[in-house]
């Protein structure tokens, strides 16, 4: 049985290494773990099998939920993805040493902001083992090391991909203590407890699942806890849109995180609005719960509860309610929402001007589907996660989720002395002209 802290030991310890491979080395890596994805396809497609035929033993055991069932399943196309989100990596520029900014302090005196790796992450994360290659190939690039706790169900499926991966970054070149994988369910216990080693820990799942991980442990947290994302459809609107994009933020893939669980309905736009959308609905099989003013124009919604204004349903379920105007709308995602994504849909740009300043939301979209919230459309290659903090990173998260930065201060004999007190040297404060002079 590994030890899971000697791994993490080890890992943090390779996290000095990664930090200082070459841009070349970090590409020619990244291309040879595409190219295994594309080599193992069978093995993957065999090993996903497995996990999903246990898990539809424990679906019907009540153990797990239908949208994780669904984002356990892998195929050709996911693959395809996959691949595709690595070579998209390969081409985003290498962060590593990028001089953010420069100042002299004083003539041959200056201070460089230089961007750098957090170090040593841990991902925690449920269903999902199309995550792995997301995030080994992020932090590879931005010079992390990373260790990997992936759910019961996923255990066959993620055990391929890690084998896979790191198999082909070790030849070339990237030391294999870099990554680590945890299989035991008391590795989660583990690595909650090592924040001397484990610099951020980035949970994926359930909110519930989130939640645990954030009020049991020390170490900094990237996430976000609920995904409660808003449409509100604006009384001066083009109703075609309108229900194109309400329908497409719902439906699309209801059991992720920025699909639509709540729309909101200008009272006066209502009567013409909602018998369009319901239709719409119905034939995606999204079941509509309103409050009674929906009711009345859409007979075959079912009540709404105060309940249903704060729930993450992850399926074909959607709560709609009525508002009297774009303040009122926006007070009611503010309090009710989860400061995920929330869009409006609207002709009218002063109010898409108000809402995108007054939604207090990680994502604020104006006539465009809520689903569009991912770091691939967002043209980030691949996503670490989704954060609603209001530090470090913020919305969909790429690679600049996995970077810090240090100050490095060169100068020429220069102490401190010279600047204090009665005859102090003055400092300059000046953007610098001057070179990195390091590699």
């Amino acid at each position: 049985m590994p030890d899971v802290v000697s791994e993490i030991r080890k890992a943090k310890e390779a996290s000095i290494a990664m930090a200082v491979l070459s841009t070349a080395a970090k590409d020619s890596a990244l291309e040879a773990m595409a190219a295994a994805l594309d080599s193992n396809r069978e093995a993957i497609l065999k090993a996903n099998s497995k996990d999903m035929e246990a898990a539809e033993a424990m679906l019907e055991r009540g153990e797990i939920t239908g949208s994780m069932l669904k984002r356990l399943k892998i195929d050709g196309p996911k693959i395809d993805g996959m691949i595709a989100g690595i070579r998209d990596v390969i081409r985003l520029k290498d962060p590593v040493g990028e001089v953010m900014s420069s100042l002299d302090l004083d003539d041959g005196l200056t201070l460089y902001q230089i961007r750098c790796p957090i170090g040593m992450l841990g991902v925690i994360f449920e269903s999902r083992p199309d995550v792995v290659p997301q995030i080994m190939s992020l932090c590879l690039k931005s010079g992390n090391s990373v260790a990997f706790k992936g759910g019961r169900e996923a255990l066959e499926s993620i055990r391929s991909l890690f084998g896979i991966l790191r198999g082909a970054a070790m030849s070339a070149g990237v030391p294999g203590e870099a990554f680590v994988l945890m299989e035991s369910r008391s590795d989660i216990d583990s690595i909650l407890g090592l924040h001397e080693y484990i610099d951020l820990l980035i949970p994926r799942g359930s909110n519930a699942f989130v939640r645990h991980i954030q009020s049991n442990t020390k170490i900094p947290v990237l996430g976000h806890a609920a995904g409660i994302c808003h449409v509100y459809v604006d009384s001066e609107c083009d109703i075609g849109m309108a229900v194109k994009v309400a329908l497409d933020s719902k439906a699309q893939y209801p059991a992720v995180c920025n699909a639509a669980e709540t729309l909101l309905v200008d009272s006066a736009v209502a009567e013409r609005f909602l018998p369009e959308m319901a239709a719409a609905f119905s034939d995606a099989g999204v079941e509509i719960r309103g409050d009674e003013t929906v009711r009345r124009i859409v007979p075959s919604a079912v009540p709404a509860s105060e309940e249903d204004w704060d729930t993450e349903y992850g399926d074909l379920i959607i709560s709609v309610r009525t508002v009297d105007s774009v303040s009122e709308a926006i007070d009611f995602i503010n309090s009710h929402g989860s400061h995920h994504t929330d869009a409006i849909i609207t002709s009218n740009m002063s109010k898409a001007s108000l809402f995108a300043r007054k939604v207090d939301s990680a994502d604020v979209f104006v006539n465009a589907s809520t689903r569009f919230a991912d770091g691939y459309r967002y043209g980030k290659g691949a996503e670490v996660g989704i954060s609603t903090n209001k530090i470090h990173s913020r919305g969909p998260v790429g690679m600049e989720g996995l970077m810090i930065y240090k100050y490095v201060l060169v100068g020429n004999g220069q102490v401190v002395k010279d600047y204090v007190g009665k005859d102090a040297k003055p400092f300059t404060h000046v953007p610098s002209q001057r070179e990195y002079p390091f590699e």
